[in-house]
């Protein structure tokens, strides 16, 4: 990998802290959040995605599938450097590297993995397909198929996560986790960004909504919000 071609497009104030090079998207969101949350040192590069950024050399040497967000870690296992793409992928090894906000033990461990499988596997592609045709394809798409199949597969797995909050505070139960961490920015996006509530009828969900209140009054998500943003 070819660091020094990153350096020159983003050089790092602070090398012996993480580097994150995102945008404040859900999935962007997720990984600052996270630094966030752990406490952990790290420096914010903004990568507009807007402008193309994703496709640039500088940024394949950091993410050859072009996306946002990833991390450069130059204390990584064994004391090496170490860059990551994929948010979940991001998630799971600061859990790892802190030892917090993921179970250790197997069975824990397991538990949390297939749900933050589930957010990248369903919530992350069906919300974003939901979006990308209710906000931005209505002129340039009259067929009323793929907003309703993606209204429909939206509101079903809505009713998985109100199904599974029950009587919990969070997804995992009474804790605060990554799974959380990976989940809750993609519903806030529906209410927010693509401002599709009263179209999802989101208030037929009041724990998802009583848990996502939850999750964005925490200062890490105030704070995480904001980093990378284009404004």
């Amino acid at each position: 990998m070819n660091l020094n071609l990153v350096f020159e497009a983003w050089p790092p104030l602070n090398p012996q802290h993480i580097q994150l090079y995102s945008l404040n998207t859900p999935n962007g969101i997720k990984v600052a959040l996270a630094l966030e949350e752990l406490g952990l040192p790290y420096e914010p590069h903004l990568i507009d995605i807007m402008k193309g950024d994703q496709f640039t050399p500088a940024y394949k040497e950091l993410s050859p599938n072009s996306k946002i967000p990833t991390i450069l870690d130059p204390n990584g296992p064994g004391g090496q450097p170490i860059t990551l793409m994929e948010s979940v992928a991001i998630l799971i090894y600061l859990a790892q590297k802190t030892g917090k906000l993921m179970p250790q033990d197997t069975r824990g461990y397991n538990e949390h993995l297939q749900w933050l499988l589930f957010q990248v596997g369903h919530l992350g592609p069906m919300f974003g397909q939901f979006g990308h045709f209710f906000k931005f394809a209505k002129e340039t798409c009259k067929d009323p198929y793929p907003l309703n199949r993606y209204t429909n597969e939206t509101k079903r797995l809505l009713q998985v996560l109100e199904d599974r909050i029950d009587q919990s505070p969070y997804l995992m139960g009474k804790d605060y986790s990554m799974v959380d961490i990976a989940s809750f920015p993609w519903v806030e996006c529906l209410t927010g960004f693509y401002g599709g509530k009263d179209h999802l009828e989101m208030d037929r969900y009041p724990k998802v909504m009583a848990w996502l209140n939850r999750c964005m009054a925490r200062p890490a998500f105030q704070k995480a919000k904001s980093v990378c943003s284009r404004a």
